[in-house]
């Protein structure tokens, strides 16, 4: 296995030696890192010249708090949230945008796989599609768009497709409320479904609460 990820590294860094980027192996597992301006010209390398005919998963991640996190610990237990924790552990870190999409694609021919991560650049963040070379990136850049907040340039129909309407902000960034921006409730008077604002909710007995227009 090793010996495959060198060769197939080491032909990557041939084939796309015009254009930064990082290729590194960790966990029997290569992960080539591309910019955002060069992704659609290097998957479509991928699918033709390599032969990665499947795009398994795409996804976005959130750097904001990279490195952050209360339980960084060098092995996990079996007791969950028992297990020893290392309190105020200094941020790592990382010189790049905040948010990243990170596809994995496999090659049946040569029965390899191989994971890609490009970062999302501008407010708000974009990146270009791969509809047209998988046409399975289609929910995933959805999915993508909905929880992170991703615009995929030449995406067919980026529209929400967790969320409801009217949902405000993205679910999966770090900095979302985990209790949420506003409380869905069916309301017997109206009969039907009311969306509330919850920064106006206060404490009292009798929430005070605006509907949405």
């Amino acid at each position: 296995m090793a010996n495959s990820l060198e060769t197939l590294r080491a032909e990557l860094q041939e084939r796309f030696a015009d254009i930064p980027f990082k290729a590194d192996i960790a966990y029997n597992e290569l992960t080539l890192e591309v910019s955002a301006a060069n992704v659609f010209n290097v998957c479509q390398a991928l699918r033709n010249r390599f032969y990665f005919s499947q795009l398994m998963d795409l996804c976005g991640v959130d750097y904001s708090q990279y490195g952050q996190a209360d339980w960084e610990t060098k092995q996990a237990t079996s007791t969950g949230f028992s297990r020893g924790v290392s309190k105020g552990v200094p941020k790592k870190d990382i010189d790049s945008p905040r948010l990243a999409v990170v596809y994995h694609f496999l090659s049946i021919k040569h029965n390899q796989r191989l994971r890609v991560r490009a970062f999302a650049e501008g407010e708000p963040p974009r990146i270009d599609s791969v509809v047209s070379l998988w046409s399975s990136a289609n929910w995933y850049e959805r999915e993508a768009f909905d929880l992170f907040g991703i615009l995929f340039e030449g995406h067919p129909d980026l529209r929400r497709i967790l969320t409801d309407y009217g949902f405000i902000g993205h679910p999966f960034r770090k900095d979302f409320p985990l209790s949420g921006n506003v409380e869905m409730r069916y309301d017997p008077e109206k009969k039907r479904v009311v969306i509330e604002n919850k920064k106006y909710l206060t404490v009292s007995s009798e929430p005070l609460m605006t509907e949405s227009l």
